[in-house]
Formats: structure tokens, sequence, C-alpha cells
């Protein structure tokens, strides 16, 4: 009897630790593209004002970037 108490608390933990597990991988996942996006727009505003070209990448794929992880989390 004491080891299927033992088991069932065991499985109750390990299916908290998982949804633990998941709020904060979504919680990291909003902080890394926010900043991402934080990054590249002024970033892409510069670019556009005074380079152009194939400095306009960087800052677009940065913004791809951010939008594809929170697309992947969802």
């Amino acid at each position: 009897m004491f080891e299927l108490l033992t088991v069932a608390i065991f499985i109750w933990l390990l299916v908290k630790a998982a949804g633990f597990a998941f709020k904060l991988t979504w919680g990291v996942a909003k902080i890394v593209a926010a900043i991402l996006i934080g990054v590249a727009l002024p970033v892409l505003i510069v670019c556009v004002v005074f380079v152009g070209g194939i400095a306009l990448l960087v800052p677009l794929g940065m913004i791809a970037i951010a939008v594809g992880i929170l697309k992947a989390c969802l």
C-alpha cells in the first residue's frame, strides 16, 4: 500500500513539474521575442533611414525569428 501511495505522489509531482516547465519555457520565449523585437525595430529604422539594401536583412531576420518563436510556442 505504501508503494502505491509513493508511486501516486511521484506521478503527481511529475505532472506538476511538467506543467511548471511548460510555463517557464513559454515565459522565456516571450521575453526573448520581446527583446529581439525591441532591438530589431530601432535597427530597422536606422537601416531604412541611413543604409538600405543588404543591411535591411539583419533586422528583418531578427523580427522573423521573434515571430517564429512566438508562433512555435502556440
